[in-house]
């Protein structure tokens, strides 16, 4: 009986003992969760994008003939940024005569992708901290479960801040987004200079986080949910116009052929950058219902993959972000209403290719995702 009560005895320490850490197990990935949280949202307290800055202010209204009027009494004002009414905030506009609101509840996100192949090293000197070939914000509105996703032209022109190779600051002026990357040490530094420019080109809009990638990751990313599959929208060609896949055809996307898809441009096709984008959107797309599928059966698979491509990453995004973040994003709505490009036309310039933003068309598209409607 002794030896009965003993063994009896034990087992309930035991039980006893994985209950205890079972419990602290919780408390932590709580106290994670909270603490992701907090951390995230301090980063945007008291911030808001300043769109009053914008020179949208005056529209031309069509005649009974369909002409515009070109004197500006004929004109109406579209824009509004201050307004004497009990319901009014500072930072709030009204716009084509509709009331809005900046979301601080939103988190948005910088990811870019990184033309480098090994591992993130230091770059050798000021000026070759490798450029940003891929670039998108990833939007998530806590309020109605929505994410969007954001590309942004890698030939941009905006204002970047240039750099001599001994890391001295020598001006700003405008020049294509990708480069602004360059100008650093290919790591923290670089992401910071290019979540700047970013945040500037969407007039100040508050990025909670950058995440940038270099090339070699993606095949680890892209296995890590059983790859990707997807029907192409368009050929995809490389150098030479050589075809790699042809349009309409269904593939499933595994190892470097991940790298090939998000990758591959015939530089010689004018436009070939802007072509690239809508691939990489569309495999975002898809990746991200694969993740998500993959997030339902393992609630740690971000975590995961977090810690596996770590070497080839460079992130602000502390774990307990990840913790929250991670948890957040199985249950938000991302399809392809959600995925938008930065509005504007590529021109030829001097040497290379320059895309000029339709300023309207991305204040129009910044309001959309990032700011509510007010009833009055």
């Amino acid at each position: 009986m002794k030896n009965n009560f003993t063994i009896h005895r034990s087992i309930l320490k035991v039980l006893l003992g994985l209950v205890i850490i079972a419990i602290i197990g919780v408390v932590v990935f709580v106290c994670l969760q909270i603490s992701g949280k907090n951390r995230l949202y301090s980063k945007s307290a008291n911030k808001k994008p300043d769109l009053a800055s914008v020179a949208i202010t005056w529209e031309d209204e069509p005649t009974e003939d369909g002409e515009t009027e070109s004197n500006t009494e004929s004109k109406q004002p579209i824009l509004i940024v201050e307004e004497d009414s009990e319901n009014w905030e500072e930072g709030d506009l009204r716009y084509k005569g509709v009331h809005y609101r900046y979301n601080d509840e939103m988190l948005t996100f910088l990811f870019l992708g990184i033309d480098k192949d090994g591992v993130v090293k230091k770059a050798k000197n000021g000026i070759d901290g490798g450029q940003s070939d891929a670039i998108f914000l990833l939007a998530l509105n806590p309020k109605t479960k929505e994410a969007s996703l954001i590309g942004v032209n890698r030939d941009t022109m905006t204002d970047i801040d240039i750099y001599m190779e001994n890391g001295n600051f020598l001006t700003t002026a405008k020049g294509q987004i990708t480069l602004q990357h360059g100008y650093g040490d290919g790591k923290e530094l670089s992401c910071e200079r290019s979540l700047a420019a970013v945040s500037r080109l969407f007039y100040n809009l508050p990025i909670h986080g950058y995440c940038s990638i270099n090339y070699g990751a993606i095949p680890k990313i892209n296995d890590a949910v059983g790859g990707v599959t997807l029907t192409l929208k368009e050929d995809v060609t490389k150098g030479g116009g050589k075809i790699l896949y042809k349009k309409g055809q269904t593939v499933t996307l595994k190892g470097q052929k991940a790298v090939q898809f998000l990758r591959a441009r015939d530089c010689e096709e004018f436009g070939s950058a802007g072509m690239r984008t809508e691939r990489q959107k569309q495999y975002l797309l898809a990746y991200a219902d694969a993740a998500k599928q993959a997030a339902k059966k393992d609630v740690t698979v971000i975590v995961k993959l977090f810690n596996t491509i770590s070497k080839y990453m460079v992130t602000d995004i502390t774990v307990d972000e990840v913790s929250y973040f991670s948890t957040q994003v199985a249950d938000y709505q991302f399809d392809a209403s959600h995925v938008y490009s930065v509005p504007g036309e590529t021109i030829m310039g001097d040497k290379f290719e320059e895309f000029y933003v339709d300023e309207k068309g991305l204040y129009e598209l910044i309001i959309k995702v990032f700011y509510d409607v007010i009833e009055d």
